[in-house]
């Protein structure tokens, strides 16, 4: 027989979803909200974490640098000069008349006393005859006069034993010592006339030595102004027939700009080069700084000025044995402000900016591929590399550019210089 199933006293309640989403209190929702955004937070530190390990190098790759090294710097002053002989004459004509002769021409080398050119001298050796003809004259009036002054000197003695023995009277010999008096008188203007006449005629001798034309100097002759059968008037100005220069010392008229010739002084070592040979070197001493500039005579003589650059010349002399250098020749010229031999150096484009203290910021590239920033004491700067004072040790490597904003040929060359740099070329003092 089947057992009755009795139902349950009780049944447990069925709890609706809304009343516990009820039961879900304020303080639940902030430990939530706080671990939501405790672990958002440390999602972010590891990723900062990993940058900063991974992706966070320096990219050294794209830098140019270059290496400090030993090497020489200076800084110079750059002009543009002009080759000029040491001694430069114009050999001019001081006698008016006819070029007859001209022995010489451009080049020839001539020593002092040589025959250059003649001028027709038929004048002045007319003058030289009148002036000696003159002079006779005046000689023999000279022997009339001595012989009156003798028979004047005679007549007096006489008149000087009559008188004092009573025999002769005193007019007489009052008239006796005039006619001495008047002789010697005569005796002398004919003496005074004698030397004037000799005179002209050494000024004849003078003006006919003139008209040969002679070498005042050893040297070269650089120019022939005037040429054979040509006429030449020498009464206003001294015409010039042809120019000499002694070639064996030349002088380099350095043309220096208003904002450098107040470093510039006398005694300054100077070099320079020319067109042919741009790798050889010429070397002096500044000799002279010309006070006034260059265009200073024709500015005085013009009525307007213009405005236009200032320069000042600066002289200096290099010899020149084998004859190389040339009149009027270009010259490219450094002069030398400051030198240091065998210092450490870098490139002048690794410098940064600098502070008060007179220190530079050089960006310097560690082992371990990072930069850091360094203040470096610097020295003599050429503008292409400048001296290490302190601050820098040799073989560190420096930053003197980005090669990822370099135009393509500038990095090329830039990161060639990551080497040690060159020295400078040419010759040694």
């Amino acid at each position: 027989m089947d057992t009755p199933i009795e139902p349950p006293k009780s049944l447990p309640k069925q709890v609706a979803p809304a009343a516990q989403e009820d039961k879900v209190g304020p303080k639940s929702q902030r430990r939530v909200w706080i671990l939501g955004s405790a672990l958002a937070a440390g999602c972010v530190v590891v990723a900062v974490v990993v940058w900063l390990l991974f992706f966070n190098r320096p990219n050294t790759a794209s830098l140019v640098s270059a290496t400090v090294a030993f090497a020489d710097v200076e800084e110079t002053v750059l002009s543009t000069g002009v080759l000029v002989p040491f001694v430069e004459i114009n050999v001019g004509s001081r006698a008016s008349g006819l070029v007859t002769s001209l022995t010489v021409d451009v080049g020839d080398t001539v020593k002092k006393g040589d025959i250059i050119a003649q001028i027709d001298a038929a004048n002045q050796t007319n003058g030289l005859t009148t002036a000696q003809a003159a002079l006779l004259d005046i000689q023999a009036q000279k022997i009339a006069d001595q012989a009156s002054l003798d028979q004047a000197q005679t007549a007096y003695d006489r008149e000087a034993r009559l008188y004092a023995a009573d025999a002769g009277a005193k007019a007489d010999l009052d008239l006796a010592t005039k006619a001495v008096k008047s002789a010697r008188a005569l005796l002398t203007s004919v003496n005074a006339q004698i030397r004037q006449a000799e005179v002209s005629v050494r000024t004849a001798q003078v003006n006919l030595a003139y008209t040969h034309i002679l070498a005042p100097i050893d040297g070269t002759v650089l120019a022939v102004v005037t040429k054979q059968g040509q006429t030449v008037n020498a009464a206003q100005s001294a015409p010039t027939i042809v120019t000499l220069g002694q070639l064996d010392k030349m002088t380099v008229e350095a043309e220096i700009a208003e904002a450098d010739v107040i470093n510039v002084t006398p005694g300054m070592v100077a070099y320079f080069t020319i067109l042919g040979a741009p790798d050889h070197r010429y070397y002096g001493h500044i000799r002279r700084i010309q006070p006034a500039p260059t265009t200073f005579a024709s500015d005085v003589a013009a009525t307007t000025t213009t405005s236009t650059a200032v320069y000042y010349y600066g002289l200096f002399d290099v010899d020149n044995p084998d004859g190389r250098l040339k009149t009027t020749m270009t010259a490219n010229v450094s002069i030398v402000l400051a030198q240091a031999r065998h210092v450490l150096t870098i490139p002048s484009t690794a410098l940064g900016e600098q502070a008060k203290d007179g220190t530079y910021a050089v960006t310097v590239v560690l082992k371990d591929h990072k930069t850091t920033l360094r203040q470096v004491v610097m020295g003599i700067n050429d503008g292409a590399k400048a001296q290490v004072i302190s601050g820098l040790a040799e073989g560190e490597t420096v930053v003197i550019g980005d090669g990822s904003v370099l135009p393509a040929a500038s990095s090329s060359a830039s990161s060639s210089a990551t080497g040690a740099p060159g020295t400078d070329r040419g010759d040694g003092l």
